[in-house]
């Protein structure tokens, strides 16, 4: 094996077990953090007619017109209120989305062990977003999945944004 499929290999699994959290609300939330593209300030956005309350709008990000979806309005979370929003710039499978939050807290890593399961539910209460639990400094984070979290109506109006 060469060395640089090895330090290839390494950086891989490296990243592959960390996760970037981020707050809504109250509540704490992190995603793998190889579908994060980059995190930025809260840009100008252009609305879109007839879309769910969700949708924040499109933007421009370097030529590339994304849609921005606000993840507390999508979760049904009430907002902090503070003025510390940041837009996460995701790449899942073949569409790249903008997930407004609260704030980013911090990159951490976790053994895929670690994760504890979602929790048992009510069948009625839609929970297939999450894939599971990690306890870090006496918190509960939310590992969740924002390709699931998305309905096929968010997919359209994503796809018909220009991604």
């Amino acid at each position: 094996m060469s060395e640089e499929y090895i330090k290839k290999h390494q950086m891989m699994v490296s990243t592959e077990n960390r996760y970037l959290c981020f707050s809504l609300g109250n509540e704490h939330f992190s995603i793998p953090l190889l579908q994060v593209k980059e995190v930025i300030g809260i840009p100008d956005f252009t609305q879109i007619p007839y879309t769910p309350n969700y949708f924040c709008g499109i933007m421009n990000l370097r030529g590339k017109i994304i849609s921005v979806i606000d993840m507390r309005k999508k979760l049904n979370i009430v907002s902090k209120g503070t003025e510390e929003n940041s837009v996460i710039v995701c790449d899942l499978e073949n569409i790249t989305m903008g997930a407004l939050v609260d704030s980013v807290d911090n990159v951490i890593n976790i053994e895929k062990e670690k994760i504890l399961p979602k929790p048992n539910m009510q069948s009625s209460i839609k929970n297939d977003y999450i894939d599971g639990l990690i306890e870090f400094k006496n918190q509960i984070i939310v590992l969740i999945n924002l390709a699931k979290s998305l309905s096929i109506e968010d997919l359209i109006h994503i796809e018909k944004s220009g991604s």
